[in-house]
């Protein structure tokens, strides 16, 4: 079941005019980057009434504090109140920043969220984890807030490019890894072109909500959903410093073969069930050409895991297909040896 606040809607316009005509708000707000503008916009603007425009730049390089000061002048600049709403249209970056602002300005002022990406819908948009990237570190300034609603809509996935309908599907292959065997099961039948994306959406979101209300704040099973995230986003903040930034699913893909070699390796997860998952995330997302020589940097940034206790980087391990153990500490050591495997594939 879906939370309140969640909606997989087949009329977008028409389910989002429906929500606005009960509240009241004083004035709305919409945060679009240029992208979202030209490509999703249009779907939904019949259903906005007056309303006022917020264009920032595209990119993850852009969810900065910088990005968060011409968000935050946008809304004083049109003299927001407490009563106002900011709808943020887009992808995790824009959802990520545009309600970390909305959760900040004047205190919080409510907030409507229209995912357009995969990775948005079925991972980023829910349980209210808002952030900013802060010196390279992923997600390092942020908060809890629920926006008023998410509302979820398959068709934006059209206007995607290939690469991030790939990226999204990152975390949809997370979740069935730690959280349904049978899903999993399904999953990797098909192609990437052949997923039933209304079928995964809903369950990707489902199982996080379930995950999300038991630990809002994430102090104990909510560590679950970073499975694959340790060195994925190790990985993904190196490449970032270094000028040579991928797609967060494009990393998640690497950490969730890295950290499933860990779980091998210690007995955890069976050898055929780890080539099953190495041989079904290499025929979606191909292989990243990583340096070795990068490996002890890459292993150091995990030290920065906001999952960490004191000075031990705790992990989240696949114990089985369809599960998944949090807390365990690794170590540099096992997370180079897990680059080096992941390389030599």
């Amino acid at each position: 079941m879906l939370p309140d606040n969640v909606l997989l809607s087949k009329n977008p316009v028409q389910d989002l005019r429906a929500f606005l005509n009960k509240k009241e708000y004083s004035a709305l707000a919409v945060l679009v980057d240029e992208n979202i503008y030209r490509f999703c916009y249009p779907l939904i603007e019949a259903a906005l009434p007056p309303h006022t425009m917020i264009t920032v730049k595209s990119g993850e390089e852009q969810k900065t504090l910088d990005t968060c000061t011409i968000i935050w002048q946008g809304m004083t600049d049109q003299a927001l109140d407490r009563h106002a709403a900011l709808v943020v249209i887009g992808g995790g970056v824009l959802g990520d920043m545009g309600g970390f602002c909305a959760a900040t300005y004047k205190r919080g002022i409510d907030f409507i969220l229209i995912p357009t990406t995969l990775l948005a819908q079925a991972d980023a948009s829910i349980g209210g984890k808002l952030a900013v990237d802060f010196n390279s570190f992923k997600n390092h300034i942020g908060v809890f807030k629920l926006p008023a609603l998410t509302l979820l809509f398959s068709g934006f996935f059209k206007t995607l490019p290939v690469a991030e309908l790939r990226s999204g599907f990152a975390e949809v292959i997370k979740h069935a890894l730690i959280s349904d065997k049978n899903m999993w099961n399904e999953i990797m039948t098909k192609s990437l072109e052949e997923q039933d994306w209304d079928r995964l959406v809903l369950h990707s979101v489902t199982y996080k909500s379930c995950v999300v209300t038991e630990d809002p704040t994430e102090k104990g099973l909510r560590k679950i959903l970073n499975a694959g995230h340790t060195i994925g986003h190790a990985v993904e903040s190196y490449l970032l410093a270094s000028g040579n930034r991928i797609l967060h699913g494009e990393a998640i893909a690497i950490g969730i073969i890295s950290e499933g070699y860990i779980a091998m390796k210690r007995g955890m997860l069976e050898h055929e069930s780890f080539q099953q998952i190495v041989a079904f995330v290499l025929k979606i997302f191909g292989k990243v050409k990583l340096n070795k020589s990068s490996f002890d940097q890459i292993a150091s940034l995990a030290l920065q895991d906001k999952k960490n206790k004191g000075n031990k980087i705790l992990c989240v391990l696949q114990n089985g297909i369809g599960n998944a153990k949090l807390d365990c500490e690794i170590s540099l050591d096992e997370i180079k040896d897990a680059l080096n495997c992941y390389a030599d594939l």
